[in-house]
């Protein structure tokens, strides 16, 4: 891993990490406000939800009693409706810090690109209907600071050449404001934020395991805290709006309308022309900043203990991307506070954001671990991690094809190509692959034998075994048309495409698939890396695709191919290699140490190769496999093993 956390490089991310030590300090990780601005600010619009349904069952929609039934609710229920009216109020003021605090955090450690283009620009708009919302929440009060926020609100609006100053003559005296604007007001008061709560839920939901609601010790601090500010100092009317005089002081809300202390000074134009080009700013600036960060478009991230190749976006993080895919991976704070969501990278380079000292030690990081919410790859990479407890498993997504193609590769080798609707995508990586759904859910597993295509194709080869469900069904009684229901993709047994080593193929029997499948990804993808397959089967009639296989040996000067048969027959007329596949291999190649081997069979070939080519140098980090029929289940979660076994019951 490299050893290169980003550098605190603004002071922006200086003051928050500061800020977010102090508070760790006071509250501990878990209970960090700066570690769940999102999620507070969640909870204080449903705040402002439920004390403003309450506050308009007593409101009166007209010029004539809005105001008087405002003043009810503070004088005559000061412990119910004058409490929520002060603590609707306090929450819009502190929605309104704590969504810019949010998105200035976001800014300063730059998590607003990539992927999480749509949540900015989905959180811009929740920004500017929250402000339309409350401003609009100003005007039903009906008090001296409404009659400035209509009038000046009117004159901006007027400055519109659409509406030619239409507005303004609403309100030139009191006899002009009718019960029919105070409809509209409350109309729009409903609407908007019923706007606003289908925005938020879309802001959400585009973002993988997003908190909708802080931490319960957060939320009852929080109503405490604005319990208090509301009894202390609640929240009262100014005298009653008369349009026949002009509004010469008011208590201002800076939180909400600081626009409008610039439209008298400035003019409305001006004001329009700061908030649009504002506006355009903000939604533009993930593409403006695209270019920053280092991770490469292409990257994917391999999980063993899960089975699963997970595609990474441009400057998406680990946790990002596998809380994408529906992984169980620990986390809490994420934004390198709390250090629950560790890992261990086995293969590849990732770069850090910046985060806390003591949530990843130094020792920590020169033995290859890091934190996910802070790790970007670089490339491809391979990691390892303890699943949070109590989550349930990623989930498999499941699919149905048609049996587009039947053909026999041998006696006892049938190649079934299934062909998915064209609504239905799978994405798979070369050497995964999916399970086969019978009738009663039983399972059977096969590898992909081809390289992903755009067309939707799948080619399986199916050994037949004898008594086996699905390969008697392939066998005797499948048909073109036949739907066939699987899941997938699923594994790890894929080309690890960020070296330069040697590359050793070890296939044995119709371990040939998946080997097939990454071969030809790698030619397609042109690598260049010495490539020698070697191919161990019974009798020369085991040896399918011949034809392709030579192929490639004359499209491609660096790749080569040995097959070995172990038990030929007179008639084979065999003049190649023969006997036990390893030592072939071993003969050839008697030190590994400089050596990558990927190698597909029988779970007692695949346990057998991985012992004898650890004894000849080969590094257990460089040993990939996926072994038939039931590898053993704790191979798959042993970090210290560093391999890809896959668990792929074929037959």
């Amino acid at each position: 891993m490299i050893d290169h956390a980003r550098p605190l490089s603004t002071r922006g991310q200086r003051i928050f990490l500061t800020l977010d030590k102090l508070l760790n300090r006071s509250f501990g990780e878990a209970l960090n406000p700066f570690y769940f601005l999102g999620a507070i600010a969640n909870f204080l619009f449903w705040i402002i939800v439920f004390s403003g349904l309450y506050l308009y069952i007593f409101f009166e929609t007209s010029v004539v009693h809005a105001y008087a039934s405002v003043q009810a609710l503070t004088q005559n229920q000061p412990y119910a409706g004058g409490l929520l009216r002060s603590l609707h109020r306090y929450a819009s003021d502190a929605l309104v810090l704590v969504m810019a605090l949010h998105m200035l955090r976001h800014v300063v450690f730059h998590r607003y690109q990539g992927l999480r283009w749509f949540s900015w620009v989905s959180g811009v708009l929740i920004l500017w209907l929250t402000y339309a919302s409350g401003i609009n929440g100003y005007m039903l009060v009906w008090d001296r600071l409404s009659q400035f926020v209509v009038t000046t609100t009117a004159q901006w609006f007027d400055a519109l050449p659409v509406l030619g100053g239409a507005m303004a003559r609403n309100f030139i005296s009191n006899a002009h404001v009718t019960d029919r604007m105070f409809s509209l007001l409350s109309f729009i008061h409903i609407g908007l934020p019923l706007c606003l709560m289908t925005v938020l839920w879309i802001h959400t939901q585009r973002i993988a395991g997003a908190r909708t609601l802080p931490p319960r010790g957060l939320m009852v601090g929080l109503l405490l805290c604005l319990g208090a500010l509301s009894a202390i100092q609640p929240a009262i009317s100014q005298s009653q709006a008369d349009m026949g005089s002009v509004v010469s002081t008011l208590a201002f809300d800076w939180f909400y309308l600081p626009s409008y202390a610039l439209i008298a000074p400035w003019g409305p134009t001006m004001v329009w022309l700061l908030v649009l080009s504002s506006t355009a700013f903000l939604l533009v600036m993930p593409w403006l900043s695209m270019g920053k960060t280092d991770q490469p478009k292409a990257a994917r991230m391999a999980v063993p203990q899960d089975e699963r190749f997970i595609s990474l976006q441009a400057g998406e993080t680990l946790l990002d991307a596998g809380l994408r895919e529906g992984l169980p991976m620990p986390f809490e704070c994420r934004n390198g506070g709390c250090g629950l969501c560790k890992c261990t990278v086995l293969h590849g380079q990732v770069t850090l954001l910046p985060y806390q000292a003591w949530a990843l030690s130094a020792r920590e990081r020169s033995a290859g671990v890091s934190l996910l919410c802070c790790a970007q790859a670089l490339g491809d990479i391979e990691i390892s991690y303890t699943p949070q407890e109590g989550t349930p498993p990623a989930p498999i997504h499941r699919y149905t094809a048609r049996v587009s193609s039947l053909h026999a590769l041998s006696n006892h080798v049938m190649r079934v190509g299934l062909q998915m609707d064209s609504d239905s995508r799978l994405v798979f990586q070369a050497g995964q692959y999916i399970n086969i759904i019978l009738s009663d859910g039983a399972k059977r597993s096969f590898s992909f034998a081809n390289a992903y295509s755009d067309a939707g194709y799948i080619e399986l080869h199916v050994a037949r075994v004898r008594g086996g469900r699905f390969s008697g069904w392939v066998f005797e009684r499948m048909v073109l048309g036949d739907l066939v229901e699987f899941e997938g993709p699923i594994g790890s047994f894929t080309l690890r495409e960020n070296s330069d080593k040697p590359i050793i193929f070890v296939a044995g029997a119709t371990g040939f698939a998946p080997v097939k499948s990454i071969l030809e990804h790698a030619f397609h993808t042109g690598i260049q890396r010495p490539m020698v397959l070697y191919w161990g089967v019974r009798s020369r009639a085991d040896l399918y695709l011949v034809d392709q296989v030579q192929g490639w040996l004359a499209a491609h000067t660096q790749f080569s191919f040995v097959p070995v048969l172990s038990a030929p027959l007179p008639h084979d007329h065999w003049t190649g290699r023969t006997g036990a596949l390893l030592a072939a291999i071993l003969a050839d190649f008697p030190d590994l140490s400089a050596h990558q081997v990927y190698a597909c069979g029988s779970v007692r070939m695949v346990e057998s190769a991985q012992a004898s080519f650890a004894e000849h140098g080969l590094m257990q980090s460089e040993c990939f496999s996926d072994a038939f029929h039931l590898a053993p289940q704790a191979a798959l979660h042993d970090p210290a093993m560093h391999l890809s076994i896959a668990e792929a019951p074929h037959g």
